[in-house]
């Protein structure tokens, strides 16, 4: 049998794991849920690493505020000129980010593609 792939963006992870819930009733092949961002990297991911932040051993405020992993230090600069970088807005009500930020990537068998369509759609998909 053929697979059909199904993307889906979504504002929050409970949205995604809630269409996944209802996904796991048909044919579900794999999936995944995971953030994207305009950023490449992880950056800081961690509470030990913050401690670089006194001692000036880090790469710059995107890679601090963003979490972005840049190859040179043109693009961090860039990336560190973004409204989210500096905290003053991101755009949204409470300084909220409002975007489509949640991907939820799952494969089907093909019979089972226009209901699994149906179903992220209905869960508030774009």
């Amino acid at each position: 049998m053929s697979e059909r792939t199904v993307f889906a963006y979504f504002n929050t992870p409970d949205q995604a794991k809630a269409a996944l819930e209802q996904l796991r009733g048909l044919k579900l092949v794999d999936y995944a849920i995971e953030r994207i961002d305009g950023y490449a990297g992880l950056g800081i991911q961690s509470l030990d690493k913050l401690g670089a932040t006194i001692t000036g051993d880090f790469p710059g405020l995107g890679y601090l505020t963003l979490g972005g992993d840049f190859d040179g230090p043109d693009a961090g600069i860039l990336a560190g000129s973004s409204v989210s970088a500096s905290g003053y807005s991101s755009g949204g009500p409470e300084n909220r980010v409002t975007g489509r930020d949640i991907m939820l990537v799952a494969i089907v068998e093909e019979e089972d593609y226009e209901r699994a369509d149906e179903i992220v759609r209905a869960a508030g998909a774009l």
